[in-house]
């Protein structure tokens, strides 16, 4: 099993990553955690230290570089894995960025993204802007405006994809996001286990 986590800055992706996995640990099965940053906080930290602003396109590519290694790595992992890899964020969250910049979806990545194998599910943690803006504040390791995060968010429902995504309110309690989170998954297992035996 393959499992997409992708949301908005400040909607738990890491944490329901790390409680997916932990979970699966607890039941005894096989679990794998792989990220896929774009070193976007890295580089907007260091770009606020330096006073200097990365044009929009200059820094989609190099995000775009680093993520698209980073995936296509996991993924080379995720291949040798027999059990349940779970993927905090993936080339949507790319695509998002770009769409909430305004700049162009471009070829590459959506090009990767129907090569690459496809999630048995991808999870969109949504959660209001004005909520993710005050976690982050809280955590006081980056910065997000709250029109950013806003467009990020419009951004995602605008993706081609969205329709695909099974979206979890992550603005819940944490424990009800692990049971819909969980509750998602075994649907997804339930489905996978179905379509193996018409198969047979």
């Amino acid at each position: 099993m393959l499992i997409v986590l992708t949301g908005i800055d400040g909607s738990g992706k890491t944490t329901a990553a790390r409680a997916l996995a932990s979970a699966a640990l607890a039941e005894g099965r096989e679990a794998l955690l792989l990220s896929n940053y774009a070193g976007r906080r890295r580089m907007s930290l260091l770009s606020a230290r330096l006073g200097i602003r990365l044009p929009p396109r200059l820094a989609d590519a190099v995000e775009s570089i680093i993520r698209s290694a980073n995936v296509l790595v996991s993924h080379a992992r995720a291949s040798r894995f027999q059990g349940l890899v779970v993927m905090d964020r993936h080339l949507h969250c790319q695509l998002a960025l770009r769409e909430a910049k305004g700049l162009p979806r471009g070829r590459a990545l959506p090009w990767l993204l129907q090569k690459l194998p496809a999630p048995d599910l991808v999870i969109h943690l949504d959660i209001d802007p004005q909520q993710a803006h005050d976690r982050i504040v809280a955590r006081g390791t980056d910065e997000e405006s709250l029109a950013d995060l806003t467009a990020l968010r419009d951004a995602y429902r605008a993706l081609p994809e969205f329709t695909g995504f099974t979206v979890v309110d992550a603005g819940a309690p944490e424990h009800q996001v692990l049971a819909d989170l969980r509750r998602a998954l075994a649907q997804a297992e339930k489905a996978r286990t179905s379509a193996a035996r018409l198969k047979v």
